[in-house]
């Protein structure tokens, strides 16, 4: 088989802070977010689509929040450790489509800076890449503004 497909879910309670990374995008935010790393939902998303499409687990397995090394990391170094793991199996992403669950922050006026951020970790082109957004009509954790939720498929091609 010459594809492979996988989806990926991040979820994150708000905390203290003044931003939260989004797609490898610092978006500016009265909340922070809970996290051992920085906390990109979508990006911890993409990567368990990647990891999922070929079986590798979860981004859990690979960058343990036990492993103090990760403290406090930036995700786009997960996602294109996720990329070299793709790329050694003779693998590369054909397209990504994530969508970002939440009320606020506004993802709209920053969904082009992630797109390109994910295109340049995954050197794809920018067209191979979606980010949009929606809400939860103000029910649940993200409708209560309580944190932030991204979902994430990806397509894997044989390079």
């Amino acid at each position: 088989m010459n594809i492979r497909i996988g989806q990926g879910y991040d979820v994150h309670a708000f905390g203290e802070g003044d931003h939260v990374m989004i797609g490898g995008v610092r978006v500016p935010h009265e909340r922070g977010v809970l996290a051992h790393s920085d906390g990109d939902v979508v990006l911890h998303a993409l990567c368990d689509a990647m990891l999922g499409a070929l079986a590798l687990g979860d981004i859990g397995v690979h960058f343990p929040p036990s492993d103090q090394r990760w403290k406090g990391a930036d995700s786009r170094v997960f996602v294109r450790h996720c990329n070299e793991l793709l790329r050694e199996r003779g693998w590369c992403v054909g397209n990504a489509d994530v969508t970002v669950v939440c009320e606020r922050p506004k993802i709209g006026p920053h969904a082009q800076a992630m797109r390109e951020a994910i295109a340049v970790d995954l050197g794809i082109d920018i067209d191979a890449i979606s980010v949009k957004a929606t809400t939860s009509e103000r029910l649940g954790f993200t409708g209560r503004g309580e944190g932030i939720a991204a979902l994430a498929a990806c397509l894997l091609v044989r390079t």
